[in-house]
C-alpha cells in the first residue's frame, strides 16, 4: 500500500512540475539552440522535398531542459510545414521508460506542450519496451529517450517507423559523460566475478553519429552548441509511375492498394499459386526492412481468397516467429478483402493483435510454426522467415504445396542469412519444387538513399556479411594454413571495423535469432570474448563467441540449489539444479555462445578446427571444462558428439519458435570435471529413456536415436522364466503385442540402455520404430504414419526386431520351450 502511495505521489509531482515548465516554452531559449533551429528549418524543407529524414541528437544532463527543447523542436516542425502550406495531420511517436521519473517528466512536458500549443500535431506515447507492437505503423517523427538506456533493438525498430521528411529525435545524457554511464542494458550484463561491464558500444554509437553528417544534427544543451557539421544534400527523387499489368487475374482493386512497383510484382507473381494441378511451388519475397513485403503478401492473400473461394472453401495459414510480426500482413489482407466487398469477421487477442480473418467461404488464421507443420491448408504464408531456424523452415516446406514467404535481408530481426544461404539451397536443389524469388528494393516510407537508414545499417551492422572467398583462401584452407585469432572488442570496434563486420556477419548467418542487441552484448558484456580462425590474408572463416562461467564461491554455488535463476553461468546453474552437485559451480570454463563457419566453407572441418583451438586455450587457462547450449537437431548433435562433447541436459519443453529442445553439452578438462561429466551424462541418458513415454513423447525418433546412442549405462535388467515364455508366445505363438508389451518394453529398454554396444543388431529403421511404439507408446496408426509405412508392415518389422533381440540376449527362438512346470518355479 505504501509503495502504491509513493507511485501516486511521484506521478502527481511529475505532472505538477511539467505544468510549471509548460507556462512559457519560449522563455530564455538558448542562443545556440535558436541558431540551430534556423539551420534546421532549411533542412526540414529540403528533406521533405527529397523524401529523406532528419536525425537530431539532444544531449545534456538537465533533463527538464531536454524536455523543453524536445517540445520546441516538434512544435517548430509543425509550424514550418504549416507556413509552407503543407497541410496534414502530424503524429509523433514518443517512447519513454516507465521506471524512470526523469523520463516520465520529459514525456509529460512534451505531452502538455503539444496538447496546449500543437495545431494538427498529436503524440502517440508508448513505453519503450512496447516498441515491437508498433511495427507496421507510420509516424512523421519519433522521440526516443536514451538517457537511462540504449538498446540497439529499439533503435532498429523505431527508426524504421518515421516517414519521409520526418524527424528522429534522440535524447541522450551529457555527450562527454555518456560513454561510461551504467545503463539498464549494461546492468543486465553484470554476472558473478564480472561486476564492471565494458564501455564500448555507446562510444561506437556516438562515433557513428558523428561520422554520418547528412541530415544529422548533434546539439549539446550543456554548452549550447552543435557538436558536428551537418550536411544537407538537396536532390529530388524521380517519381516513378506505377504500372498494373494488363493480364491480371486478381481484381484490379487489390493492385490499386499497392504503393510500389515491387508490391505490384509480388501480387502478380502470387497469381501463379491459383493453379493446384502443378507441382509444389514456393514464392520467396526478400527485402530490407521498410519495403512493404509483408503488406504485399497480405494483399496477395486477399486476391487468392477471391480467385479460389468461387470454387471451394479456402483455408490459408499464416505463420511467423511471433503473432506481432504478422500484423501488417493481416491488416493489408483485411484492406484487400474490404476493397473487394467481402463481408469479414476479424478475431483479435487481448492485446488487440489480429489472429484470424474469416468469411463465408474462407479463413486466414495464424498458427505458431510448429503447429503449422501439422495443419493442412491451401496456402501457407510465412512472414519474417529469417527469424525461423532452417530445420523448421524445411519441415514447413515439406508439409505444404503452395507457400508464400516473406523474409528480411537486413533488419532489426537479425536478418536470416541462414535462410538465404541454406534454406534456399534446399529449394533450388529439389526438382519437384518450383521456386520463384523476388527482391523488393524501394522503401515505402522514405527515399532509397535515405541518410538515416544508412546510419542505422552502419551503427547496428545490419548489412554485415561474411568476407568473399577466393582461390588462394581455399588453397590455404585445404593446406591447413590457418591462424587462431584472439579478438579484443576494443580493437574490433575502434581499430578494425572490417574484421568486426566479418565476424558479426558470420554470427548472423549461423543463428536465426541474431539481433542488434547482440552487437552491444559483444561490445560490453565483461565475461564475453571472441575467437576466430583466419586465412593468412586475415579473412575470417570460422568464429566463436564465448562466455566465461563458473569460479563461483562455495556458498554462492550452494545457494543455487534453491534459487530460480542466476545471472550468466548457465552450465553451472543447470548442473547444480538438475544433478544437485553444487561444487561444480566452483569449476571454471567457457560456454560457447556462438560457433559458426563461413556459409561457403561448410563441411570442411573448420568448426571442429576452431573447437580444437578453443580446447587448447582452455587448458592453457587451467579451465575445468568447455561447453555449449543450443537448439538440438540431428545435424548439430552429430557435430558435438563427433567432437567428443557429452550431452548432459535437455529442456523439457520445445522452444515455441523453433520447435527444438534446448540442450547443453560439456567436455570436461580437469579430473574433477570429468567425474561430474560422466555422472551427468549417465543420469541424462537414464532420464531420457524413462521420459520418452511422457515428457519427450513427441520427440522425433531420429533425434531420440542420436541421444540414446551416446554411452552405455547400467547392466541389463534380467527377465524371469515366465516372462521369457510369454515373450515366446508373442513372437511364435498366439499372444499379441498388447498382452506382452510389459516384457517388450523391458528388453527394448535394455537394448537402448547399453547402446552403442551391440549397435549392429538392429538397423536404424528398426530402432526408430521401437522408439516410437515401445519407448514413446505411440499408437500403431501414429507409428506407421511417422515412418511412412502401413500399420501391418510396422507390426511385422517390430516383431522381427524383437525376435533379433530375444534371440541374441536370451537365446529365445522358435524351438524354445513354450511353457514351464510349476515345480521348477
Amino acid at each position: 500500500m505504501e509503495e502504491t502511495n509513493d507511485r501516486t505521489n511521484s506521478k502527481e509531482i511529475i505532472k505538477k512540475r511539467a505544468e510549471e515548465l509548460t507556462f512559457d516554452i519560449n522563455f530564455d531559449m538558448p542562443i545556440g539552440f535558436l541558431r540551430f533551429m534556423k539551420m534546421l528549418k532549411k533542412a526540414i524543407l529540403q528533406s521533405y522535398k527529397s523524401k529523406k529524414r532528419i536525425m537530431i541528437v539532444l544531449s545534456g544532463d538537465n533533463q527538464e531542459e531536454i524536455g523543453i527543447l524536445t517540445s520546441k523542436l516538434i512544435l517548430s516542425y509543425e509550424n514550418i510545414l504549416r507556413e509552407e502550406q503543407i497541410i496534414k495531420n502530424l503524429n509523433f511517436l514518443y517512447v519513454f521508460y516507465d521506471h524512470s521519473d526523469a523520463s516520465k517528466l520529459k514525456k509529460e512536458i512534451a505531452k502538455r506542450n503539444v496538447k496546449e500549443k500543437g495545431g494538427k500535431l498529436s503524440l502517440s506515447i508508448y513505453r519503450i519496451e512496447d516498441s515491437k507492437k508498433l511495427m507496421g505503423q507510420t509516424f512523421q517523427g519519433a522521440i526516443i529517450d536514451l538517457y537511462e538506456d540504449l538498446r540497439p533493438n529499439y533503435i532498429g525498430i523505431i527508426s524504421g517507423l518515421v516517414e519521409k521528411g520526418g524527424l528522429l529525435i534522440l535524447q541522450t545524457p551529457s555527450w562527454d559523460k555518456w560513454d561510461n554511464k551504467i545503463t539498464f542494458f549494461k546492468k543486465n550484463l553484470i554476472v558473478p566475478n564480472y561486476e564492471n561491464p565494458r564501455n564500448i558500444f555507446i562510444t561506437w554509437f556516438k562515433k557513428k553519429i558523428i561520422e554520418h553528417r547528412e541530415n544529422v544534427f548533434v546539439y549539446d544543451a550543456d554548452n549550447d552548441k552543435l557538436l558536428n557539421e551537418p550536411e544537407i544534400i538537396y536532390d529530388i527523387p524521380e517519381e516513378k509511375e506505377l504500372v498494373i499489368p494488363s493480364d491480371i487475374t486478381f481484381p484490379k482493386e487489390v493492385y490499386e492498394l499497392a504503393l510500389t512497383q515491387d508490391q505490384i510484382n509480388v501480387i502478380k507473381e502470387s497469381e501463379s499459386l491459383i493453379d493446384f494441378n502443378e507441382k509444389k511451388k514456393v514464392i520467396v519475397v526478400t527485402a530490407n526492412r521498410g519495403r512493404g513485403k509483408s503488406c504485399a503478401i497480405g494483399l496477395s492473400l486477399s486476391g487468392l481468397v477471391k480467385s479460389l473461394s468461387d470454387k471451394k472453401k479456402v483455408k490459408i495459414i499464416v505463420t511467423s516467429p511471433s503473432l506481432e510480426n504478422t500484423q501488417s500482413l493481416m491488416e493489408l489482407a483485411i484492406k484487400g478483402l474490404e476493397k473487394q466487398n467481402f463481408k469479414i469477421k476479424v478475431d483479435r487477442n487481448k492485446e488487440n493483435l489480429i489472429y484470424g480473418i474469416y468469411g463465408d467461404n474462407f479463413s486466414i488464421s495464424y498458427l505458431e510454426p510448429k503447429d503449422a507443420i501439422q495443419e493442412w491448408c491451401d496456402i501457407l504464408a510465412i512472414d519474417e522467415a529469417s527469424g525461423l531456424p532452417v530445420t523448421l523452415l524445411v519441415k514447413l516446406w515439406q508439409s505444404h504445396k503452395k507457400i508464400l514467404i516473406a523474409s528480411t535481408l537486413h533488419g532489426y530481426e537479425g536478418a536470416g542469412r541462414g535462410f538465404s544461404f541454406r534454406f534456399l539451397n534446399y529449394l533450388k536443389k529439389d526438382e519437384n519444387t518450383i521456386l520463384k524469388q523476388l527482391e523488393m528494393v524501394t522503401p515505402i516510407r522514405y527515399a532509397e538513399n535515405d541518410p538515416i537508414e544508412k546510419w542505422v545499417f552502419d551503427v547496428l551492422l545490419l548489412d554485415a556479411e561474411p568476407v568473399e572467398i577466393d582461390e588462394q583462401d581455399l588453397k590455404d584452407i585445404n593446406e591447413g594454413k590457418l591462424n587462431y585469432l584472439i579478438a579484443k572488442p576494443e580493437e574490433l570496434f575502434f581499430n578494425n571495423e572490417q574484421l568486426l563486420r566479418q565476424i558479426f556477419g558470420i554470427y548472423v548467418q549461423a543463428h536465426y535469432r541474431n539481433e542488434p542487441d547482440d552487437l552491444a552484448l559483444i561490445a560490453d558484456a565483461p565475461h564475453y570474448s571472441i575467437r576466430a580462425i583466419t586465412t593468412h590474408k586475415g579473412k575470417v572463416v570460422s568464429a566463436s563467441l564465448l562466455a566465461e562461467e563458473g569460479g563461483l564461491s562455495y556458498e554462492y554455488s550452494k545457494s543455487l540449489l534453491l534459487e530460480d535463476k542466476t545471472r550468466g553461468n548457465i552450465i553451472p546453474d543447470r548442473i547444480i539444479k538438475h544433478y544437485r552437485i553444487f561444487d561444480f559451480g566452483n569449476l571454471r570454463g567457457w560456454r560457447i555462445v556462438r560457433i559458426a563457419t563461413h556459409p561457403l566453407l561448410q563441411n570442411k572441418g573448420l568448426g571442429s578446427k576452431l573447437i580444437y583451438y578453443l580446447i587448447n586455450e582452455s587448458l592453457e587457462k587451467n579451465f575445468d571444462w568447455i561447453g555449449s547450449g543450443f537448439g538440438i537437431n540431428v545435424e548439430l548433435s552429430n557435430f558435438w558428439i563427433k567432437n567428443k562433447f557429452s550431452i548432459i541436459h535437455m529442456s523439457p519443453d520445445r522452444n515455441p519458435i523453433s520447435g527444438e529442445y534446448t540442450v547443453l553439452v560439456l567436455k570436461a578438462l580437469s579430473e574433477k570435471a570429468k567425474k561430474i561429466e560422466k555422472i551427468a551424462e549417465s543420469i541424462f541418458k537414464s532420464k531420457l529413456i524413462y521420459s520418452l513415454y511422457d515428457t519427450y513423447k513427441n520427440m522425433e525418433p531420429e533425434l531420440a536415436l542420436v541421444l540414446l546412442n551416446s554411452i552405455p549405462i547400467d547392466k541389463m535388467e534380467e527377465i524371469n522364466e515366465i516372462e521369457k515364455k510369454r515373450l515366446w508366445a508373442y513372437l511364435y505363438g498366439t499372444m499379441t503385442y498388447e498382452t506382452t508389451n510389459d516384457i517388450i518394453f523391458k528388453i527394448v529398454n535394455n537394448y537402448f540402455k547399453i547402446l552403442p554396444i551391440d549397435n549392429e543388431i538392429l538397423d536404424d529403421f528398426e530402432k526408430k520404430l521401437l522408439i516410437l511404439k515401445v519407448m514413446q507408446g505411440r499408437s500403431w496408426k501414429e507409428t506407421s504414419k511417422e515412418m511412412k509405412i502401413s500399420t501391418d508392415k510396422a507390426e511385422n518389422i517390430i516383431k522381427k526386431a524383437i525376435i533379433k533381440l530375444a534371440n541374441y540376449y536370451y537365446k529365445i527362438d522358435q524351438n524354445f520351450s513354450p511353457g514351464i512346470d510349476s515345480s521348477s518355479l
